[in-house]
């Protein structure tokens, strides 16, 4: 007579995984996933912050080279719009050297501050990226031509 094998193990159990081992499984899955689509989506959000900020960079650099490149300048501000989303704003103010305030010099040439601001909206956000140098440059009067 042949013998049978039991269909049980010794130990009492069948090969396979329990309804719990499956859910404890699927719910590391689920976190693990979890985790990994908030990075990825964070890693998105800094990717565009970046871009916006690389632009920024270099339409004030344009901005800023556009305006040094004048022999003259004129005391004041001025705005503009670069793109839909960018728009600037300049300022040109006579740098004081911590000397004697308010006095004017009489070199034919003047320091001058030059500030370039470029504004832009990211979302529901309104960044900004500011640049600034000195420049030495004649000043233009009100009554003078440029």
């Amino acid at each position: 007579m042949k013998r049978v094998k039991p269909i049980f193990k010794p130990n009492g159990r069948k090969g396979g995984f329990t309804l719990l081992e499956v859910l404890i499984a699927m719910m590391i899955l689920t976190i693990s996933l979890a985790a990994i689509f908030q990075l990825f989506s964070g890693g998105l959000r800094s990717a565009k912050l970046s871009d916006g900020y690389t632009r920024a960079i270099f339409h004030a650099r344009a901005k800023m080279e556009e305006t040094l490149l004048a022999d003259r300048l004129m005391l004041g501000e001025a705005e503009g719009v670069i793109e839909e989303d960018y728009g600037w704003r300049l300022s040109i103010d006579p740098y004081e050297s911590g000397g004697e305030a308010g006095v004017p010099s009489k070199a034919a040439e003047t320091l001058f501050l030059v500030t370039v601001d470029i504004v832009w909206t990211d979302g529901e956000r309104e960044r900004t990226f500011t640049i600034r140098t000195l420049h030495m440059a004649k000043e233009i009067g009100i009554d003078e031509e440029v």
